[in-house]
């Protein structure tokens, strides 16, 4: 992607302009360059070493994979970006991620060089035999400083791989893919059409860069010449004091930060007074909360981005709550029923994508799923309806109930509840039922308000067959790591009897 191209340019005329900042380190544009030569040597010393490297999966064409599964945004920026400008395939692994799950993707994906602190890890790898190398942070920093490099960043081709990337896990465990420096390059002429990255520009993405939204925030912010700013974590007291201190003009995030955004400007808007853009991704978002950043910040903009890590960016909304798309212009989209064929104007069915930053296939070893099909198009089983021109979006295929003959979208149930007082997070879910097929549950995370107001509102603002039989409470809904809830884990805590019934 472009970015080693803008990086080499920026360090050359803008050198001590910020790239990366974070609360636990920053580097300049001039710092990021010089900062790459020796992690470079180091990594590559790590790879060379090893007697018997892991096999990486055949769409590596031969580089080596390098994932970085740390804690600390920052290191995990620098070391990222860092790599870009060389030969190698770089990962994050998220360190949250269940152990199991670590080990399984770094042996599927022939991962030969891991940047971890999880004694865990070293200790799981080693008992399945691994041949690769994990690495301490402490100790990576050590063989830096003792360095001499020898090769310098460079702009690279674009069929060459840059990243190995995961699946969102909301459906189930994350899926490995890969994607090129074309593929990158061809994403980022999309995103910078729309999004408004852009010279000086200071990014916000307070968010795990293990997670695809936060990583392509840091992707994006170099290579248009901005700055990243990162986090750790998600915290909503530091939020207001980053933007003022910081002089924020954009905030990448999933929209459960903009609720937090909301609650810090009533708090003290003076600290915003920088911030001109706020774009989310990730998942839908609720009009409350558009209506909410209009009323407290009313010369800040929102964009609802809709696309997949897999394939890109697809579209966006500017008004309501994120549900209709309108396409960018170089998208292809295509609503096609369970045999393949395109549906008429405003039927439901499964979405299908054709543009040049899609992904070409799954990794084997982490999923047997099909991405791309023999005639190009790509999906990641999304469903939704073309309606003159403007997607609208239903969910997954998970997100869909049959119920009496009836599709119902389980997103547009939970959307009914939005804004009710005293209630918290819901997940609509599908339930078995002998006669109907299935029948539409409701998962309640933390505090209820009574039945009969529930079914008071769900009466009022769906249809009969989207209003839920079945109520339940939960005191934590199951979640991504990108806040994401995952709806099938919530399914199976009902089917388990974890759930309270109300």
């Amino acid at each position: 992607m472009p970015i080693t191209r803008a990086v080499l340019a920026m360090a050359e005329q803008h050198g001590d302009q910020p790239a990366i900042v974070a609360t636990d380190g920053q580097l300049t544009y001039a710092q990021l360059i010089d900062n790459s030569r020796p992690m470079f040597t180091v990594v590559d010393a790590l790879h060379r070493a090893q007697p018997t490297p892991p096999m990486t999966a055949p769409a590596t064409r031969g580089v080596p994979i390098t994932a970085v599964s740390l804690a600390s945004a920052f290191h995990t920026a620098r070391i990222i970006a860092g790599l870009a400008g060389f030969r190698a395939v770089s990962a994050t692994i998220d360190p949250e991620w269940p152990l199991e799950h670590r080990t399984a993707v770094i042996l599927a994906t022939g991962i030969g060089v891991v940047i971890s602190d999880s004694a865990d890890l070293a200790v799981a790898l080693a008992a399945r035999e691994w041949t690769g190398t994990i690495i301490t942070l402490t100790d990576f920093m050590q063989h830096e400083a003792d360095a001499a490099p020898t090769i310098d960043p460079a702009v690279r081709v674009d069929e060459e791989p840059f990243l190995l990337l995961f699946s969102s896990g909301t459906t189930n465990n994350p899926k490995a893919f890969l994607k090129t420096r074309g593929q990158y390059r061809a994403n980022f002429a999309v995103s910078s059409a729309h999004l408004e990255p852009g010279p000086g520009t200071a990014t916000l993405a307070p968010g795990p860069v293990s997670y695809s939204l936060t990583l392509y925030a840091l992707i994006e912010s170099l290579a248009s010449g901005g700055s990243a700013h990162l986090a750790d974590a998600f915290d909503p007291v530091e939020l207001g004091r980053r933007i003022h201190d910081e002089k924020i003009t954009r905030v990448v995030a999933v929209p459960a930060v903009v609720q937090a955004l909301i609650d810090a400007a009533r708090r003290a808007t003076h600290r915003f007074t920088t911030l001109e853009l706020v774009v989310t991704g990730g998942a839908n978002l609720p009009a409350i909360l558009r209506t909410g950043l209009e009323n407290v910040l009313p010369n800040v903009r929102l964009i609802s981005y809709y696309g997949a890590a897999e394939i890109g960016f697809i579209g966006d909304s500017r008004n309501g709550d994120g549900t209709r798309i309108g396409i960018y212009e170089s998208i292809g989209v295509s609503i096609r029923d369970k045999d393949g064929n395109e549906v008429p104007d405003g039927e439901l069915g499964t979405l299908w994508i054709r543009a040049a930053a899609c992904s070409d296939v799954y990794l084997p070893g982490t999923t047997d799923a099909t991405l791309k099909g023999p005639d190009g198009w790509v999906t990641v089983h999304d469903h939704g309806r073309l309606v003159d021109g403007v997607l609208v979006l239903a969910g997954r295929a998970g997100d869909i109930a049959v119920t009496g003959g009836h599709k119902v979208t389980l997103p547009e149930v939970e959307r009914a509840f939005e804004g009710m007082p005293h209630l918290g997070a819901v997940c609509a879910i599908a339930l078995p039922h002998g006669r109907l097929g299935s029948v539409v549950g409701l998962v309640i995370e933390g505090a209820v308000p009574g039945k009969g107001e529930l079914l008071n509102r769900a009466r009022e603002k769906l249809a009969p067959q989207f209003v839920p039989r079945r109520w339940y409470r939960v005191e934590r809904l199951p979640r991504t790591v990108g806040g994401k809830i995952r709806r099938t884990a919530a399914a199976e805590l009902v089917a388990r009897g974890e759930a309270e019934r109300l």
